[in-house]
């Protein structure tokens, strides 16, 4: 980690990029930059000081450059609207700021322009699930993990969307400072002190090609038959090509293996009739083509993070 700044406080520059979603942006400023007289300074920098434009139409205003990073012992880049590149600029000062030992951290779809850096690659890695596949195409030398809330790598750390940006700042406190102190920001901030990184990101609908020339309706016939013991083998049929095709295919659209995507449709549904539906655990199971009840059971909890009966209290409204 990079070098205490002068007073023996922990300095967090906050990078600031082009249509920045203001939640993501908002977190990190309110966990490490509204202390007093604590272990944290905070920095709001951006590649040319002036206007910002945010995502909704607002725009902030930033005084300070990317040579900020500089004197960072961390650099959060929060998530921007429909993520691209950052320009040569950016990721120079990222990579540049990581070479130095500064711990890097991202939110939801800042984990882009880490990627772009350089510094995910050969690393596991999260973001919004709504961007994984883009994050997994773009970039196939880091490995996604779109499931976790979010992941500390030691001096590279990245999370998934909004709420998890929350839970992985309040992590980087814990780790810094301990529990307690941890706690206190979270009681503060009227927030759960801790959620481990491994719980999965409620993610709302399983992956699905947005390219008009990807095979679209396999995708669709796949959804509508998840009560059937569908294979490999039947979905390249379907989709009228080859074994080892179909799975190329699945991997360049969604960034997953076939069967893998498959289960998260399956749980997808599952979770919209357990937040739904008065359906019985058994006939979601069935409905779902997860098998038995106690199967049903151990692959949600597995991958979701929590029991079919607690995700439905949470989430049932009545």
């Amino acid at each position: 980690m990079g070098s205490q700044a002068s007073g023996g406080t922990h300095h967090v520059v906050v990078v600031a990029l082009e249509n920045v979603l203001a939640l993501d942006i908002g977190i990190p400023l309110q966990v490490f930059g509204s202390w007093r007289d604590g272990p944290y300074t905070l920095t709001l920098c951006t590649e040319k000081p002036g206007p910002v434009p945010m995502h909704g139409g607002h725009v902030m205003s930033v005084v300070e450059g990317l040579d900020a990073l500089a004197t960072a012992d961390t650099v959060i880049v929060p998530g921007y609207l429909e993520p691209d590149t950052p320009s040569a600029a950016v990721t120079t000062a990222l990579a540049q700021a990581a070479a130095r030992g500064t711990r890097m951290i991202s939110i939801c779809s800042g984990a882009f322009a880490l990627a772009a850096a350089g510094l995910l690659d050969g690393r596991r890695a999260t973001t919004h699930w709504r961007y994984a596949a883009k994050l997994a195409q773009q970039y196939p030398q880091v490995i996604v993990q779109p499931r976790e809330l979010y992941i500390d790598d030691g001096d590279v750390l990245t999370s998934g969307g909004v709420s998890a940006g929350l839970d992985l700042c309040l992590h980087v406190v814990r780790r810094d400072h301990g529990a307690r102190l941890a706690n206190q920001r979270a009681r503060l901030l009227v927030a759960a002190p801790h959620r481990p990184g491994g719980q999965a990101q409620f993610i709302d609908l399983p992956v699905l090609p947005d390219h008009p020339d990807g095979p679209a309706p396999i995708y669709q016939w796949a959804l509508e038959n998840l009560n059937q013991p569908l294979t490999v083998d039947q979905l390249a049929r379907q989709a009228g090509m080859s074994r080892r095709t179909l799975i190329r295919r699945f991997h360049t659209d969604t960034g997953q293996p076939p069967m893998r995507w498959l289960l998260d449709a399956r749980l997808a549904l599952a979770r919209e009739l357990l937040e739904a539906a008065d359906l019985t655990i058994e006939a979601i199971a069935r409905r779902c083509g997860l098998g038995t009840p106690a199967n049903f059971r151990t692959l949600f909890k597995a991958h979701v993070g929590v029991p079919p009966r607690t995700y439905r209290e949470t989430f049932n409204a009545r």
